[in-house]
């Protein structure tokens, strides 16, 4: 897989294998943003929320589908090999992350169509018109509604864990090399998108419901952290040097001040105080739930690149 990730290298991180740049933090972060949309959405389908006019789940499609092809138009942007990239599609290797995240992404858009065709936005035309026609008919089989809600619940979690395992997959990095990097970029997307629904709602009552949601995705993600972390200083040698990256090593100030405190810890203390209606609810904490999940994956994917099995 790193043969068709990227067109850098550089020797004096590691000579012959190839330097990610910006694309693949960001199409891991829009990935995972997605991911997380596709459950909250398809979580608002399965329970029947998609009846209230002013439902997030009514604009989320059409907004996932615009994400998910930026987050893919930087992947494409950073493969090596940009004119065979169809070849993944001509056969599904079981034990090959890639293959399995180009078959879950090529799932994901008809699950998106599907949720975008359950409550089509009210435009003016004719040809809209008959488009929402089709909609309202939907809309009758509710049935029909709470299926395509489950797919988009199972599949935006393939999708946001997916993120993870595509670098944990990677032996060639120690700091990658955990179980648990799957795990914290699925509930990191979940934090994100619930930060964005939260940010763009119009109802009062779903606005605090995904605060108190994201307050819960904040704190798993807490321990998620904490259990990776350790998982690092208890392991090899390697590992702990590639955990010292971040404890006390050039990605320290920017992982604890930017992706903990003000990504995480912050947002905890101000979300409960609108949750309680101690404060207003501002845009202020789900900005910033949502820069620090975009720099979580910055710092682990550059921080990665960075350590090694042997010293250099």
């Amino acid at each position: 897989m790193v043969e068709l990730t990227s067109t850098r290298s550089n020797p004096m991180i590691d000579p012959g294998l190839h330097v990610w740049g910006w694309e693949i933090p960001v199409y891991l972060f829009l990935g995972g943003l997605v991911a997380g949309m596709m459950a909250i959405s398809g979580y608002f389908l399965f329970t029947g929320r998609y009846k209230f006019a002013n439902c997030a789940c009514r604009v989320l499609p059409g907004i996932s589908l615009v994400l998910l092809s930026l987050g893919m138009l930087a992947l494409f942007l950073d493969l090596e090999h940009k004119l065979y990239v169809w070849r993944l599609y001509t056969t599904f290797k079981i034990l090959s992350p890639m293959s399995w995240g180009s078959w879950i992404l090529l799932l994901v858009y008809p699950a998106l169509v599907a949720n975008f065709l359950v409550s089509v936005p009210d435009f003016a035309g004719r040809r809209w018109a008959r488009l929402r026609a089709f909609s309202d008919r939907i809309l009758e089989r509710h049935l029909l509604v709470r299926w395509i809600g489950a797919v988009n619940i199972v599949l935006g979690s393939l999708l946001g864990i997916y993120t993870g395992i595509l670098l944990s997959a990677l032996g060639a990095r120690p700091l990658w090399s955990s179980a648990l990097l799957g795990p914290l970029f699925l509930v990191s997307g979940l934090s994100s998108a619930a930060a964005f629904v939260h940010m763009i709602a119009r109802d009062r009552d779903e606005r605090e419901m995904l605060a108190r949601a994201d307050n819960g995705f904040l704190t798993i993600e807490l321990v998620v952290i904490g259990l990776f972390l350790i998982g690092l200083i208890t392991a090899t040698e390697a590992h702990i040097r590639a955990a010292g990256l971040l404890l006390g090593g050039p990605y320290t100030a920017v992982f604890w001040v930017f992706v903990v405190g003000v990504g995480i810890v912050l947002p905890l203390v101000i979300q409960p105080l609108a949750v309680s209606h101690r404060i207003r609810h501002t845009a202020v904490a789900p900005i910033l739930v949502i820069v620090g999940g975009l720099l979580l994956r910055i710092v682990i994917v550059y921080a990665g690149q960075a350590s090694h099995w042997s010293p250099i």
